[in-house]
């Protein structure tokens, strides 16, 4: 099976003057009636992701409310150096999440084997392990809930309606939608950060209408670069540094692995994942850097408006210290226009982790771990049961209605943290493996994207996320609370009865099956197929030169 594009099939000049117009007016680049599926009759997938939606997706999924509404706690709790430090750190451990998880997924990327689940059963041979994604859905749609709070008192249960059907919708629709929904509210995202970036560059150099000189580096000053967290001293500087880290990694947690839940549905993977890998890091890199460092100047670690809001347990946008800042500085209407940004945020990101959610079910279904129902796949490749499910899944943020939106969302964040701390690990595991099957195979000249330092990236990995998930309540244990214990700690033992229970239920001993069982030849004749039809777009605009 050799996926093509109509691109490559169409070379007359209408087609051809099509293509040079791709992004100043609204066509579909790719033709349904041309696009090939995948798997066998009624579990099929088809191929409408292109460049651009890959690219995009993965970016604006890793761009959401971690960033733009979570970080409140992470600055008054520890600072506005750690929050940098605990950014920095954060995204070294994705630039090599996301290129192991590239480096697996590019070699055989056909429909079912692109999910952490489908990576794990094939180059482990142990399946037991790989069900968690679904609850970061939640944790988005409520923090849509409680953002769209800052307009209106309405009960955040309507609200909490209207994002499930509409994403349930988008889920349900054909991929192609999905993919340019996706990549518009992106852009957008995209471009509010730029537009935060600016407005704190102007507001460091004193250009806000109620700044008084030039503010530079002020609250780095006072009250400080460190708040000395729990304790005192440097031992306190550290706890704030090392809470930094666990708290940010809400922000990319689960984001990486976007990018392998588009794979299957991707043209011409081969080329265009290894491209969006590595854009991916270099724009993180850029964004949460500078986003970072934006917080840390407009906004003090100490600011009233932010520390009422978080001894009030409001989680609302008005608590985001983009929005605090904003206001400090005098600036009318602004505040306005970034809470609808963070909201598109949070409602983007809680889609892109739908989606994914279905595509790991999609996966374990054809692969016989979960009902084979699961697999069925309408007209247009959506896997509809599997979409009703993760629907059923996401209505757990109806908790939101019961509770206050904080409690609920910091639940709902510590569970899908942790559990994305799980998937991390597990990548560096399957990475590993995948390494020496590919070496006892012979295959080293067949696998296209090899980045560098990910052999000795994977053990670092597996030792400091293992570590972080095991500390990531520790703060619980200097003023004990049972509630807090449980959110912190409870996926853990979770994940371990799953992992048990699968195992007994199966009689499946072995952690890993020996090399020589190892499967990495099905599919790759064919992918290598689809490689050699490549054709680069040409790229005369700035727009298409950007995404290709």
């Amino acid at each position: 099976m050799s996926v093509q594009s109509s691109q490559s099939n169409d070379s007359s000049p209408t087609s051809n003057d099509n293509k040079n117009n791709l992004y100043t007016i609204e066509v579909e680049e790719i033709d349904p009636e041309q696009a090939e599926t995948t798997t066998s009759e009624g579990y099929q997938m088809h191929v409408f992701l292109n460049s651009r939606h890959v690219q995009i997706i993965a970016l604006a999924g890793a761009i959401g409310t971690g960033l733009f509404v979570a970080s409140e706690g992470t600055l008054a709790a520890a600072g506005p150096a750690p929050l940098l430090t605990g950014y920095l750190i954060l995204l070294f451990l994705v630039w090599f999440v996301m290129n192991q998880l590239a480096d697996m997924v590019t070699f055989i990327p056909l429909p079912g084997q692109t999910t952490i689940f489908a990576l794990t059963s094939r180059y482990t041979g142990n399946s037991s392990l790989a069900f968690a994604i679904a609850l970061i859905v939640a944790t988005e749609i409520t923090a849509a809930a409680f953002v769209i709070q800052y307009w209106t008192n309405i009960n955040p249960g309507a609200w909490i309606t209207i994002f499930c059907v509409t994403m349930v919708l988008i889920n349900f629709s054909n991929v192609k939608y999905f993919g340019e929904i996706e990549f518009w509210i992106g852009l957008l995202k995209i471009f509010a950060i730029i537009g935060l970036i600016i407005v704190g560059i102007v507001i460091f150099f004193g250009g806000a209408p109620a700044s008084h000189g030039v503010l530079g580096f002020h609250y780095w000053k006072t009250p400080g670069a460190f708040v000395e967290h729990l304790t005192d001293g440097n031992t306190g500087k550290f706890l704030a540094v090392w809470t930094s880290i666990i708290k940010s990694a809400f922000a990319f947690i689960l984001s990486p692995e976007l990018i392998t839940a588009c794979a299957s549905e991707a043209e011409h993977p081969r080329v265009n994942l290894p491209k969006a890998t590595n854009r991916f890091i270099y724009r993180m890199i850029v964004f949460y850097v500078l986003g970072s460092l934006t917080i840390g100047v407009i906004v003090a670690s100490n600011d009233p408006r932010l520390l009422g809001a978080l001894s009030q347990g409001s989680s609302t946008a008005a608590a985001s210290p983009f929005v605090i800042g904003i206001q400090n500085a005098g600036i009318p209407v602004l505040n306005h226009i970034i809470n609808a940004a963070i909201l598109s945020s949070a409602y983007s990101c809680g889609n892109s982790q739908f989606f994914s959610a279905t595509r790991t079910l999609h996966s374990m279904a054809i692969r016989g771990e979960v009902p084979r129902l699961f697999g069925r796949t309408n007209r247009w490749g959506v896997p509809y049961y599997a979409v009703t499910l993760t629907a059923l899944i996401s209505l757990v943020s109806y908790l939101n209605v019961s509770n206050s939106s904080s409690v609920v969302f910091t639940w709902l964040t510590n569970i899908s943290t942790v559990s994305g701390f799980i998937s991390w690990i597990f990548i560096g595991i399957i990475y590993l493996r995948f390494r020496k099957a590919i070496d006892y195979h012979n295959l080293n000249d067949r696998a296209t994207f090899r980045p560098k330092f990910q052999i000795p990236g994977a053990y670092f990995t597996i030792c400091f996320v293992s570590v972080i998930a095991i500390t990531n309540g520790y703060a619980v244990f200097f003023d004990f609370k049972i509630s807090d214990f449980v959110a912190a700690y409870i996926t853990l033992p979770i994940v371990f009865i799953l992992y048990v229970g699968h195992m007994l239920w199966y009689r499946n001993w072995k952690f890993f099956a020996p090399l020589e069982q190892i499967d990495c030849f099905t599919g790759l004749k064919e992918v290598e197929e689809d490689q050699e039809t490549y054709v680069k777009p040409e790229t005369d605009n700035w727009f298409m030169k950007f995404y290709y």
